[in-house]
């Protein structure tokens, strides 16, 4: 559920939940209570709502309810007025509902009912210098008045005061229980909005603590939930980012490793010329070398060592730039059928020095022009030839170059009748550093030159691939875009 949502359901909750609950514990708790009120104030049930919006309504009741009870006491047997213990129990049920009685007769009082009004107080009730309204308002209480007469004639007043200056205790109940209403309420409110944010925004903030400290200490591999909100796409977005440092740490390992195993190449193809380059030094300077034919042999032997030690060197320069992805190009628009002849001389007379038999074929339909670096694509050639000649296991080697098109590409071919390469070996000859086994391992080689094949071809917008059949020979395949302008209408 989105968060857009679960805030629209939290104000539903807010607003339903309370109401609701009001509703259902107003009838288990607050009806029942209206009409335990109304049956002591002898109020009916439809005119309780009345009585309630009106605290002096129900004071005034009170009061009047209180003279119906002593009216009840004396009419059985009017000497009850005269027996001290008697008003006292009656003063003391008239206290339940706020209310005193005072007794007066032959210009005395016989009994008070309270001790906290002053007896000024009730003189002036009494006396009737205040009326009902102003003593109401000046000492918070309201009095009613019955006379009675004895046997022997002597006549009795008797006053029932009622303060209104607290809440009637049966009223002071009801708002107690509507406050506590009111808490229960809130609590339970408050906790289901608890529970709903804490499990849709507080659980998954926690979880993410959690893979923020699997990130500090290194441990990426691991899973985190993914709500179906905006926690879930954060999630989504952490979990991302996680993924990534994990590509990027295994990727770091690999290429520290590729780096080892190029060091270690390296330095196991140097060994092996300045070997042999150290070997007809000592030859020369000891004197083995005792003719000018020999010497001359020694140092071209010298010299072809220093060649592919130099070969070496490059290839790791350039393996550093193709890392960094730093190649310098120079692309310029070229013919490629002139490009490939002129490719093809220079190709043919190494091949021809080193007793290799090479055919150039053009099957090109028309002249075509591809954007290329001439130096960076010479490179390329060169690295797919040098292979073809490092793995040439034949007494009568041959290489083939093919040059065809389609409507938009050119097709570069090259062909040679080497040792071949297992299918199993074949998807992977341009990776870095991949020697396909020990009889190719052994040969010699940084273990990039067709690494750098593919890079540079696909920075051209090319594509380069290999068929081969071990025992048989190698076909690599080189595609490259035409460059195709539009016609202009005359």
């Amino acid at each position: 559920m989105k968060l857009k949502t679960r805030l629209v359901v939290s104000f539903l909750i807010i607003t339903i939940v309370p109401l609701l609950l009001s509703a259902l514990l107003g009838a288990a708790v607050i009806v029942p209570q209206l009409f335990v009120l109304g049956k002591s104030y002898g109020i009916s049930p439809t005119d309780i709502g009345e009585y309630m919006n009106t605290s002096f309504a129900l004071i005034n009741k009170a009061n009047n309810m209180a003279g119906d009870y002593v009216k009840e006491e004396i009419l059985t047997d009017p000497e009850k007025l005269r027996d001290a213990k008697t008003l006292a129990h009656i003063n003391d049920e008239l206290k339940n509902k706020n209310s005193y009685i005072v007794v007066r007769g032959g210009g005395e009082y016989l009994y008070i009912g309270t001790n906290l009004t002053d007896i000024d107080v009730i003189n002036q009730a009494v006396v009737g210098t205040l009326d009902g309204y102003e003593f109401l308002r000046q000492y918070g209480q309201i009095y009613s008045v019955l006379h009675t007469d004895e046997p022997d004639g002597a006549a009795l007043d008797i006053y029932i005061f009622t303060e209104t200056g607290d809440i009637l205790p049966e009223f002071r109940q009801i708002i107690f229980s509507i406050v506590a209403m009111q808490v229960v309420i809130l609590i339970i409110t408050a906790s289901i909005l608890v529970y709903w944010i804490y499990s849709s925004i507080i659980r998954p903030i926690g979880a993410l603590r959690v893979a923020a400290r699997n990130i500090r200490d290194g441990h990426l591999d691991f899973d985190i939930e993914k709500p179906d909100d905006e926690m879930g796409e954060l999630a989504s977005d952490f979990d991302e980012m996680r993924r990534r440092l994990s590509e990027s740490a295994k990727e770091k390992v690999a290429n520290d490793e590729e780096s080892r195993q190029l060091i270690s190449n390296i330095s196991h193809d140097l060994k092996t010329p300045l070997t042999a380059v150290r070997g007809y030094v000592e030859g020369l300077r000891d004197g083995l070398a005792d003719t000018p034919e020999k010497q001359a042999k020694y140092i071209h032997i010298i010299s072809q060592k220093v060649d592919d030690m130099t070969r070496l060197i490059d290839e790791l320069s350039l393996y550093s730039k193709i890392d960094n992805n730093r190649i310098p190009y120079n692309f310029r628009e070229i013919s490629v059928k002139d490009y490939m002849a002129d490719c093809a001389v220079d190709i043919g007379g190494e091949l021809e020095e080193k007793g290799i038999e090479f055919c150039y074929y053009d099957y090109l339909k028309t002249d075509s022009k591809v954007l290329i670096d001439s130096e960076q694509f010479g490179r390329v050639l060169t690295n797919i030839i040098s292979n073809s000649v490092k793995y040439m296991d034949k007494p009568k080697g041959r290489i083939n170059i093919r040059l065809s098109d389609t409507d938009d590409t050119v097709i570069i071919e090259e062909e040679d009748n080497g040792m071949g390469i297992a299918d199993e070996d074949l998807p992977n000859i341009f990776d870095r550093f991949y020697r396909a086994d020990a009889s190719r391992a052994s040969t010699g080689g940084s273990g990039i030159g067709l690494a750098i094949v593919k890079k540079i071809v696909e920075d051209h917008g090319g594509t380069v691939s290999a068929t081969s059949r071990k025992g048989t020979g190698t076909i690599m395949r080189i595609e490259l875009k035409k460059i195709i302008k539009e016609k202009t209408e005359v």
